[in-house]
């Protein structure tokens, strides 16, 4: 399991779906995933818990909280003006971040078992030609980092998909960077699963194609 602080004021957890049971959820998480298909259920309760853990951790008077998701819009938290949260899932992968000065966005994705050739194309945009020559396995597991950095950006923006994330400027192999007013970085030395997560950066002036470059400095 992975739980630490990834920029100030901004946490990560995120671990294998087994470390969070279904047993004795919050009510109020278990009445939103009612009615949801159970695999589905499975992935909302994993992350809820996941989430109020990390808040157990980082701000423990909100570990109770009530977290609202409006269909469409990010969750967030009741009596937390200002604060942002985020949940991710994928497979048996779980995530959720904490951003005490909001907002924040967390991507977790499972390594494809198979090509993707035209999400490679619109993901990579640029490097897609130069990806099409690398060995299978790491040509799609660096489909999934850059798909976290660009999907934690689209979540941080409170768009989703609506945002296109796959138009994000993400070099491969990069750690971090910046897109409009957001900072996001690829956890790369810390998680064996692709994870990113996006949070608010006042500083201006690099853009994500510039990440590159950061990571080398």
């Amino acid at each position: 399991m992975l739980c630490g602080q990834v920029a100030e004021r901004v946490w990560v957890i995120s671990g294998p779906r087994r470390r969070w049971p279904r047993a004795a959820p919050d009510p109020r998480d278990l009445a939103a995933a009612a009615g949801l298909p159970p695999w589905r259920a499975a992935e909302r309760l994993a992350g809820r818990a996941a989430l109020r853990e990390l808040l157990a951790r980082v701000r423990p008077q909100l570990a109770d909280a009530e977290v609202v998701a409006a269909p469409g819009r990010p969750p967030r938290l009741t009596g937390a003006p200002g604060m942002a949260v985020s949940v991710s899932h994928d497979g048996d992968a779980v995530a959720a971040a904490v951003a005490l000065d909001g907002p924040v966005g967390v991507d977790v994705q499972q390594v494809p078992d198979r090509d993707h050739d035209r999400l490679l194309r619109r993901c990579l945009g640029p490097w897609a030609a130069e990806a099409a020559r690398w060995p299978r396995e790491e040509r799609r597991r660096e489909l999934a980092w850059v798909w976290t950095a660009q999907e934690a950006c689209v979540k941080a923006a409170g768009t989703g998909l609506r945002g296109r994330p796959w138009t994000i400027a993400v070099p491969p192999h990069a750690t971090g960077g910046r897109w409009r007013d957001l900072r996001w970085v690829s956890l790369r030395d810390r998680s064996a699963v692709p994870l990113s997560c996006a949070f608010h950066d006042p500083t201006d002036g690099l853009s994500a194609v510039d990440s590159r470059r950061e990571k080398r400095g």
